[in-house]
């Protein structure tokens, strides 16, 4: 990771910062998701700063990366304030990605969310995605208002340098694929390296699609 201009983050931080602590204050129950890309470790890392010292909920598939599970171990390790709860549907090896990708988000990801949502009914969702990962977020605002909960964007407006500078001031520990260019990471059979000139999430499901569906419906 290397950033070759330097930015001045201040006002990113102190904007991303308030938007999270006027959530705390807002809502009566917040959790936050991380698959623990750059996006989500720096978003746990501001949270923190922000007063945050909730749940962070991780979805293990069964296809993770073994470096992005090391991830995940080494940021719990770091923020022992936060609860970190991995949820699992306990879906068979099916290798159903080869033929449904869609279908198999929903029943890996999608349907375990949902449930601890519905179980756990938190007013809002802190999540990490940010408007020039990919054409399907470039609209993305700071708060999507849902019928059940909202969900909370505070790095909405960060661009990947930015974010990459923010983790090498404070040291973060960052997913190794990372530096391989895998910027984003999702399960291992679905997930490539991005190539020059793509955008971050270009290396999700290799052009079948950009969206796993988890953001559009978790504030609904």
């Amino acid at each position: 990771m290397e950033t070759t201009v330097t930015f001045d983050l201040e006002p990113l931080i102190t904007r991303s910062r308030k938007l999270i602590s006027w959530a705390l204050t807002k809502y009566k129950k917040v959790i936050m998701t991380s698959g623990f890309n750059l996006n989500g470790i720096v978003l746990i890392d501001l949270a923190v700063k922000a007063g945050y010292q909730g749940q962070v909920i991780f979805i293990d598939t069964g296809y993770h990366f073994r470096e992005t599970l090391q991830t995940r171990d080494a940021v719990a390790a770091r923020y022992p304030e936060l609860e970190f709860i991995t949820l699992s549907a306990n879906e068979p090896d099916n290798q159903m990605y080869l033929e449904d990708t869609d279908k198999c988000c929903k029943l890996r990801k999608v349907i375990p969310l949902h449930e601890y949502l519905e179980r756990t009914l938190p007013g809002a969702v802190l999540n990490a995605r940010s408007r020039d990962q990919a054409a399907t977020r470039a609209n993305l605002g700071q708060i999507d208002v849902g019928s059940e909960r909202d969900s909370v964007n505070p790095l909405a407006f960060w661009h990947r340098e930015e974010l990459e500078q923010y983790a090498h001031e404070n040291d973060l520990p960052i997913n190794p694929l990372y530096y391989d260019g895998f910027l984003s990471i999702g399960c291992a059979p679905c997930t490539r390296a991005v190539r020059k000139g793509e955008d971050s999430r270009s290396g999700r499901w290799d052009g079948k699609k950009l969206e796993c569906g988890l953001w559009t419906n978790v504030a609904r």
